[in-house]
């Protein structure tokens, strides 16, 4: 692990991100609205195909789905980035599709194409979708948490997650990605009560899902809604804001005062009121969000996370080292968790993952 400085701070065990004469969890302290000097860092997809150690794990299995439901392989994948970078987070290796999975729709795992699911474009087949086998199918994914949660750092914090519900809907009704998300967000307009079928029943499932990540061990969790920037204003409100809003309120009820993240990409102008009200504890920002912007408008609401640009991380050097101190001197004023403003991409030299998270070590120098 690399020298934390000044963003380190010994508590007693009344401290629940604590235990006796352990430092406290940086990014639990940040989530609580602290300030530090040194920002903590976990990036999203820090698990994944630019790391050697993972390529030769995924070799192992047959499928993509087969790696997210071995207990054994997925803690593996999990504690990777920590063990090599020293992250102050892991972060479950798993899929946002794994809710869909669990409520039964088909979902399988093509090389070079992605996601590709069975899909459902009307009322009836909801209908077919059911929580009654959810817990059974992903109940690997449990034990996954709770492995982690039994070999992490003292000082590390472990995130859960799931995608939102509007991002795991588009996918389960487009079939897979899409570029426009049209089919989707044409049930949503023209059947608004048949499509809140589906997005009722993502949601009661993906509070299940939280909760058993919770309870196995997850001191965190972010939502992922990847495509929340494809909606305008109400609908992203109905479909966006509400769902998070029923999901936080839900989790708080078994763990009061549990940190949630929050990533609505692409929200823009609809950032403040998603921050503001969806019951979510810290914002994720994506890259095309101005740190002096965030930090006007969002970072006074609460902690805020991001944003570099992913393809900085592979450019490395001066560019990223600019671009970083950009971040620290803007949102470091603030409660404020450094990362990534979408998930590493394939190509990412090792090596500039390295140079970060050793940058972020030190104190940032005066310009």
């Amino acid at each position: 692990m690399g020298n934390l400085g000044e963003g380190r701070a010994t508590v007693m065990s009344g401290d629940p991100a604590a235990t006796p004469e352990v430092p406290a969890k940086l990014l639990l302290r940040a989530l609580s609205g602290e300030t530090l000097s040194l920002p903590p860092v976990w990036l999203m997809r820090q698990a994944g195909r630019y790391l050697p150690e993972y390529r030769a794990l995924r070799q192992r299995v047959p499928g993509f789905l087969d790696l997210c439901f071995t207990p054994e392989l997925a803690c593996e994948a999990t504690m990777q980035p920590v063990r090599r970078f020293g992250m102050d987070a892991a972060i479950l290796f798993s899929d946002i599709l794994v809710v869909a999975h669990g409520l039964g729709q088909k979902v399988e795992f093509r090389e070079g194409e992605g996601p590709v699911l069975a899909p459902i474009r009307s009322s009836a087949g909801v209908r077919e979708l059911s929580l009654d086998a959810f817990a059974a199918r992903v109940t690997p994914v449990y034990e996954t948490v709770a492995r982690v949660a039994t070999l992490l750092p003292a000082e590390t914090t472990l995130i859960g997650f799931a995608g939102a519900p509007w991002t795991v809907a588009s996918y389960m009704v487009e079939g897979g990605g899409s570029r426009d998300f049209a089919m989707v967000r044409r049930w949503a307009y023209t059947d608004p009560a048949g499509f809140g079928e589906l997005i009722d029943r993502v949601t009661d499932a993906t509070i299940t899902y939280l909760r058993g990540q919770v309870a196995a061990g997850a001191e965190v969790v972010q939502l992922f809604d990847s495509w929340a920037g494809v909606l305008p204003e109400a609908a992203f409100r109905r479909w966006v804001i509400a769902p998070t809003r029923r999901i936080t309120a839900a989790l708080r009820e078994t763990r009061p005062g549990l940190p949630i993240i929050g990533f609505p990409r692409g929200a823009g102008l609809m950032y403040r009121a998603y921050f503001s009200e969806s019951g979510v504890s810290a914002l994720g920002l994506d890259s095309t969000v101005p740190p002096s912007i965030a930090r006007k408008t969002l970072q006074s609401i609460g902690p805020v996370q991001g944003n570099l640009d992913p393809l900085l991380l592979v450019a490395g050097g001066e560019a990223m080292a600019s671009a970083v101190a950009v971040l620290r001197r803007a949102l470091g004023e603030g409660p404020f968790i450094f990362n990534l403003g979408h998930g590493i991409v394939p190509e990412t030299p090792v090596e500039h993952v390295a140079e970060l998270v050793t940058s972020l070590r030190r104190p940032l120098e005066t310009p």
